[in-house]
């Protein structure tokens, strides 16, 4: 085998082509990882932000940001925006030869939750400041999605009433409360909630409308009708 000349020229050459591969690898390799070559030169957002601070964003940036167009650690930069408040969700792309692309979803705060949060339209409970005026979820943990799901079933049967839901709640036994803009509480219970609401809605303007400042709540978990509580004298 070693005197077949032929044979060992073969593998020589085979070596020197995989020792030159490993060489360029290596040489890419290291021009890639060399700062000097395409820095960065730009962040840009893709929109401007209308609840994230910007200047927020500008610091996060500025401490994940680091190496070059090839290098930069986008994971990191994401996951260090999406901490921000009122940021959802971050999608960036690279721009070739020296800019970075980001753009944020931000929440859509539809309600509080439990007092102590946000609840957005996808159902999902997030930390944020909002002066809003803005209804009260009240649920257990892990409830924030069927609540939304609800309220957004409840607003639209509502809506022919010109009544708003001021809070929404769902108790540990699954009962729903609703208390409306007027200070109205109604009484739902476990099921047919719908079909209550909707007896209720057709039956607001020829029996409670005219005295709806002195109703405190109305019970709907009956077969037919409801029960009306809470009544103030004048």
């Amino acid at each position: 085998m070693w005197d077949n000349a032929v044979l060992l020229r073969n593998i020589a050459n085979t070596l020197l082509a995989f020792s030159a591969l490993a060489m360029l690898y290596g040489a890419i390799h290291y021009a890639v990882h060399l700062p000097g070559l395409l820095p960065l030169h730009s962040v840009r957002l893709s929109a401007a932000p209308q609840r994230v601070i910007a200047e927020e964003v500008l610091q996060a940036v500025r401490g994940e940001v680091n190496g070059n167009f090839f290098t930069v650690d986008i994971e990191q930069l994401r996951q260090a925006l999406e901490k921000l408040p009122w940021v959802r969700n971050v999608s960036i792309r690279r721009e070739f030869p020296d800019r970075l692309t980001v753009a944020l979803e931000e929440h859509q705060a539809v309600a509080r939750w439990n007092g102590a949060a946000l609840v957005n339209t996808h159902g999902e409970v997030f930390d944020a400041f909002s002066k809003a005026q803005l209804p009260e979820f009240i649920g257990q943990d892990g409830a924030s999605l069927e609540v939304a799901q609800r309220y957004g079933e409840f607003r639209q049967q509502l809506a022919a009433l010109n009544l708003q839901v001021a809070q929404l709640a769902l108790s540990p036994r699954h009962a729903w409360q609703l208390r409306l803009s007027n200070g109205m509480v109604l009484e739902l219970g476990r099921e047919e909630m719908q079909q209550r609401l909707a007896r209720f809605v057709a039956g607001y303007p020829y029996s409670l409308a005219a005295q709806a400042d002195s109703v405190r709540y109305v019970d709907l978990r009956y077969r037919n009708g409801f029960a009306v509580g809470g009544m103030v004298k004048s």
